[in-house]
């Protein structure tokens, strides 16, 4: 079985633009390409799990979304490290594209997309961690043995304090995906 790090993409790998799918708006947080050298070093898979729900609203379409995947997946392997693979949630249950209004089991929280990865990859989630900027990207860490960081300040204060406490089972608060990775290297 395989081990791998579940990734928010907007406000953990780069800037939370408000539904960004043009590449020049593109800016990785500062620390990214180390943290993921640190993961990918150790043998963790990346896996990159982002709702897209500016698919749904008709702000970009699918073409573009994979268009600004792959230009994000070539700018990181610039950078030395690669994203083994990206998963992406297009629905919302009152879509302005007919076609992807529903409720679906892979928009985060729910857990579809993990268990996908899981099944695609073969993987142990005893070994898996979920980093993201919001609680719902740690979503797959209620009710199994993986763990999880919220990282950044995106959530409201309470919500980081209560991570911080360890209020909320599984889930670690780290300033950044550097720290977070940093803590991993830790517990390896």
């Amino acid at each position: 079985m395989n081990k791998a790090v579940f990734l928010d993409r907007d406000g953990t790998l780069c800037v939370d633009r408000h539904y960004l799918c043009r590449f020049e708006e593109f800016e990785l947080l500062p620390g990214v390409p180390e943290a993921l050298k640190l993961l990918k070093d150790a043998g963790f898979l990346l896996i990159v799990i982002t709702n897209q729900s500016g698919i749904a609203r008709g702000y970009y379409t699918e073409a573009d979304f994979r268009d600004f995947t792959a230009r994000m997946e070539e700018y990181l392997t610039g950078r030395g490290v690669s994203v083994d693979r990206v998963y992406y949630c297009p629905h919302l249950p009152d879509a302005a594209v007919p076609s992807l209004r529903r409720t679906c089991d892979c928009r985060k929280p729910k857990t579809g997309l993990f268990e996908r990865a899981v099944r695609d990859f073969d993987l142990d989630l005893s070994a898996c961690y979920a980093v993201g900027d919001r609680l719902r990207d740690c979503a797959v860490c209620r009710g199994t043995a993986c763990r999880g960081y919220l990282v950044g300040r995106t959530e409201p204060e309470s919500v980081i304090r209560a991570v911080s406490e360890g209020e909320i089972p599984g889930v670690s608060y780290a300033p950044s995906l550097y720290d977070a990775a940093v803590d991993v290297m830790k517990s390896i």
